[in-house]
């Protein structure tokens, strides 16, 4: 899997697939074209200590969306509106799912 990482002010890094990486790049410059300063959140890989990262996403926040590969992902509009709509809830942006393509929610 072709892994790309998301930089928050220089020294938050998480990885993430380049493909849901797109898509969180895409909800999250939404949001702050519009914006809307929001909470980012995402479990830590065992392997760097585990536990939960949080981090507050604002128009001035310093952001780095850095892919290994070099060909754009198609975009799921469907998974982008998901993205955005907990990124509007009290929860925080987080990554969910990407919707099945025969999913009534992807129609």
């Amino acid at each position: 899997m072709i892994t790309g990482k998301f930089i928050y002010e220089g020294n938050v890094k998480v990885e993430f697939p380049d493909r849901a990486l797109a898509h969180l790049q895409l909800a999250i410059t939404t949001k702050i074209r519009r914006a809307e300063p929001f909470a980012f959140s995402w479990k830590e890989d065992v392997s760097t200590g585990g536990g939960r990262t949080i981090v507050w996403i604002h128009p001035g926040s310093s952001l780095v969306f850095k892919w290994e590969g070099s060909q754009p992902s198609t975009m799921d509009r469907t998974w982008v509106e998901a993205l955005i709509l907990t990124a509007s809830s009290p929860s925080s942006l987080y990554l969910v799912p990407e919707p099945a393509k025969n999913s009534p929610a992807a129609e």
